[in-house]
């Protein structure tokens, strides 16, 4: 059976002086070179005994191709180098090597890792010999290194004269440098017993150069931006921590400024992302320039900076800081071809006045930036009560609106829209309207541009959609004369790509022909992005849905997209129709003229009084809303109009 396995001529073996073994998978021996059976103690030629008798197998074979260091099971005090080779299937060889040192003597090891993967015997300072692994981690051959100390390799705090200098050694992390003068990381162990010639050690050496640069690149991500090189939000906090804590023993304030980069978003729109990062990179740069011992510079994200100041004396003293940064921003970065003027919005907080720990300053910094940027953009602000009240309300009301929608507590009024040649109802503007069970009813201008903030605004102009579709084709339903019903669009919902389907989709939901909706947007809307909404307005017109332009006279338009726009109709806002200004008589008559001129139909809103009335039919407005016909009120209380008109 052994010869079967055995896949070499024995004659051969026993002329190799090399100790080697040759065993099956569970360790029964199959043949051996004379110098492995001495080594070994084992009697001569032996066959069918187990190698496990004599070493520790088991873990050798699960090190297979590696050199291990392991004792004799017998005979303790002495240490080998073992390699297991699988050489055939079902055998394994065993290579045993003596740990010596110049004069012979035997060393004990203790083989407290596998993974360790050089070995080293020293003196003092003198390298007596090395393994192979251990050559190799430093890029030296085995001849270079011995003619090497220990002190060309490895960086030592002790005296390499001290009888226990080794001590440092042990277990511990070392740094040296190979051969070409790079860094290289390591631990060692004693492997040395009592028996040693005084001063001379074994040591086991273990490579861990990727492990510690793992570590040091773990150690960066946690408390670096890899894009900018600033510190990150994490290493900021970490010291605005320690500048609290000195701060309040020295009875010193400190200042915390949020920074944020006006227009960053519209930059990496049309320049391109990669762009965008140069720039971030450039602007970095920039507020290095502010570093020194008392300010400390952080990129929490984006296109947002946070900026510590230690040891001011007055919140004065943080508004000069504010003002260069200001300034110094103001000027313009090269990008590649382009001249980049940028400008910055910034929040300021103070220790201890606007909070005592970092979460509070950082927070109370943020929020007044959120003001400034939405009020002035290039300036600063800094923190007072009432921003953290009104942002806190603003929260309450958020939430409030996201429940408000799941609980249906909002309601569509409807404003009647008279023909005035005819004096019939032509139509109905919906007007969004929110009861809070709490509350009461709150207006739209408190609770629309949070919608919009917030993106809530989708959800809510889908409900309205839907609902004023539905109530119009319930009142047609009912036996009334068909009317137009308008809804107003926001920005966000006209600017979605899936909206002239989903209009589609809730016209044949409800039932309702499209040329009974129709939809307002404002005037801004319309001369943004010429070629979007042109072709947006086509697919609506394409759909049978009617187009009007809200609020028109307020804003700047081209008489030219007025007539490429598919629109049908112009709505003259409510601030024309003042009679105290007599130039505004002259801007309705203009606007009357010039949409009949364009095939459009022409309405005025916010019609009040009589003599209003007698001017628009005088000038041949088509059609009128407002108070003196009727407040926007809910569909019950409209039945009557719709009856009578």
């Amino acid at each position: 059976m052994a010869d079967t396995l055995f896949p070499f001529n024995r004659k051969l073996l026993s002329n190799l002086t090399e100790a080697i073994l040759f065993v099956n998978q569970t360790g029964i021996v199959l043949a051996g070179t004379n110098t492995a059976y001495t080594l070994l103690n084992c009697p001569m030629h032996s066959v069918s005994e187990n190698v496990e008798n004599y070493l520790d197998f088991a873990k050798l074979k699960s090190a297979e191709g590696r050199t291990c260091i392991l004792p004799l099971k017998h005979e303790t005090s002495n240490f080998f180098e073992m390699k297991c080779i699988l050489v055939n299937e079902g055998v394994y060889g065993v290579i045993l090597k003596p740990l010596t040192v110049q004069d012979g003597s035997s060393y004990r090891l203790d083989d407290n890792s596998k993974d360790c993967d050089g070995l080293l015997i020293v003196a003092n300072d003198e390298i007596l010999d090395c393994n192979e692994s251990f050559a190799n981690m430093f890029q030296y051959s085995k001849k270079e290194l011995k003619e090497k100390r220990l002190n060309d390799l490895l960086q030592f705090k002790t005296n390499l004269t001290d009888r226990l200098w080794w001590k440092e050694l042990e277990s511990a992390l070392i740094t040296g440098n190979k051969k070409d003068g790079s860094p290289i990381y390591i631990q060692v162990i004693d492997y040395s017993n009592h028996n040693v010639k005084e001063g001379a050690k074994i040591l086991l050496v273990k490579n861990i150069t990727d492990q510690i640069r793992n570590e040091k690149r773990i150690e960066y991500m946690a408390y670096y931006d890899e894009l900018t090189d600033l510190p990150n939000r994490n290493f900021f906090m970490k010291m605005l921590q320690e500048a609290i804590v000195k701060s309040k023993q020295e009875q010193t304030q400190l200042a915390v400024y949020f920074l944020d980069i006006d227009y960053f978003k519209e930059i990496n729109e049309t320049l391109g992302y990669s762009f965008g990062d140069k720039l971030l990179k450039a602007l970095s740069h920039k507020l290095k320039t502010f570093l020194d011992a008392d300010t400390f510079i952080a990129r929490i994200g984006g296109d947002e900076f946070l900026l510590l100041q230690h040891g001011i004396t007055s919140k004065e003293h943080s508004v000069m800081l504010a003002e260069e940064l200001i300034a110094e921003f103001e000027k313009p970065v090269k990008i590649e071809e382009h001249d980049i003027y940028t400008s910055i919005s910034i929040g300021i907080s103070v220790y201890p006045s606007n909070g005592t720990s970092p979460e509070s300053l950082l927070t109370h910094a943020q929020s007044a930036m959120h003001v400034i940027k939405e009020k002035h953009r290039n300036n600063y602000k800094m923190f007072e009560t009432s921003i953290s009240e009104n942002f806190k309300s603003m929260l309450t009301m958020e939430s409030d609106l996201r429940k408000a929608l799941q609980k249906e507590q909002f309601e569509l009024h409807y404003q009647p829209q008279k023909n005035l040649i005819t004096g019939e109802i032509v139509g109905m503007e919906a007007l969004l309207r929110w009861n809070h069970p709490e509350k009461g009813y709150i207006p739209p201008l408190d609770f629309i541009s949070l919608a919009e903030r917030t993106g809530l605004i989708i959800d809510i102009g889908d409900w309205v959609m839907y609902e004023a579709c539905r109530q119009n084709k319930l009142w047609q339903g009912g036996g009334y004369d068909p009317v137009i019903v308008s809804v107003n669009l926001s920005a966000k919902q006209f600017h979605q790509k899936d909206l002239v389907s989903k209009i589609q989709h809730i016209l044949n939901e409800t039932g309702l022909e499209p040329k009974y909706l129709e939809l307002e947007i404002t005037e801004s809307m319309a001369m943004t992005n010429e070629k979007y909404i042109l072709n947006t307005l086509q697919q609506l017109r394409e759909l049978g849905v009617l187009v009007s332009i809200d609020d028109f006279g307020t804003g700047y338009s081209s008489l030219r997209y007025l007539s490429v726009f598919p629109v049908t109709k112009l709505k003259i806002d409510k601030t024309f129709m003042d009679d105290n200004q007599i130039q505004n008589k002259a801007i309705v008559k203009s606007i009357i003229h010039m949409s009949h001129s364009l095939n459009m139909k022409v309405i005025a809103e916010g019609v009040e009084t009589e003599e209003q009335i007698a001017f628009l039919k005088e000038e041949n407005c088509d059609e009128m809303q407002g108070y003196f016909l009727s407040k926007p009120l809910p569909p019950g209380k409209l039945v009557h109009l719709l009856s009578t008109g």
